[in-house]
């Protein structure tokens, strides 16, 4: 079943918070693959709402607010955002309750994903569809293990599935260490079989953006939450709002800009 959101809409102006984009690596660098995050970049996922909904008597609900699911838990492993959100919301021995907040939190996920709690961003649809065009090759790397089952359904107006136009999905590997660190990242661009200075990773979390930087990879930093700031700081090449003001003329030239309006 094709999922879109509907009515969804953003500003075709590329938003730059009057930043210039960052240069890639000098003039010597050119980019030839694209490495793609899923939940928040490809698809609006129940994750955050799952993590709210099972917090239980750990604390109140509201306290678990969009920017600190953002800033604690997007982008990481399941126990590791378990525990940074416990520790951010204050509580006891958040180390030893962090197993059970996340046992309950992928329960919730399993339920909402069964009920059709899962939409597809329809300019990321657009992009992906562009840069498959370009003839690069992509990877999907979530540190989600849901990310597989979640992009399945979701089919391209090619009629493709989402999750088959990438060559390779190292989505919910089992890692060392998880983003910030590059292990994920890496790893894709190794399977792709091109160098990481040759790939963008699309990211939506300040942790991820970090992590794209850290494996020596071009970040594109997507702000659907008004996040820009925080995306700028972690290191991205550039930001926009919506796939679409990403240049893909640019892109086919190796260059990862703003589409001039």
């Amino acid at each position: 079943m094709h999922v879109i959101l509907d009515g969804w809409r953003m500003k075709r102006k590329p938003y730059t918070n009057d930043r210039k984009s960052r240069i890639v690596g000098g003039s010597q660098r050119m980019l030839t693959a694209g490495i793609f995050d899923v939940d928040g970049v490809l698809l609006a996922s129940p994750h955050e709402r799952a993590w709210r909904d099972a917090l239980g008597s750990f604390a109140e609900r509201e306290r678990f607010t969009t920017a600190m699911y953002q800033s604690q838990v997007a982008g990481k492993p399941r126990l590791d955002g378990a525990r940074s959100a416990l520790e951010a919301l204050g509580v006891s021995k958040a180390e030893r309750h962090a197993a059970i907040y996340a046992e309950r939190k992928q329960a919730r996920l399993e339920t909402l994903i069964q009920t059709g709690a899962v939409a597809a961003f329809p300019d990321a649809l657009r992009f992906v569809e562009a840069v498959a065009a370009l003839g690069w090759p992509m990877a999907a790397a979530s540190s989600s293990r849901n990310a597989t089952d979640m992009m399945r359904p979701i089919i391209l107006s090619t009629g493709q599935s989402l999750l088959d136009i990438f060559r390779v999905n190292v989505s919910g590997r089992d890692l060392k260490r998880g983003k910030p660190d590059p292990e994920l990242f890496l790893i894709a661009a190794a399977e792709l079989g091109v160098s990481p200075a040759q790939c963008f990773v699309a990211e939506d979390a300040p942790a991820g953006i970090q992590a794209a930087r850290a494996g020596g990879m071009a970040a594109l930093g997507v702000a659907r939450l008004g996040d820009a700031d925080q995306l700028w700081a972690a290191g991205s090449v550039l930001v926009v709002k919506t796939l679409d003001d990403v240049a893909v003329v640019d892109l086919a030239l190796g260059r990862l800009k703003a589409r001039t309006p």
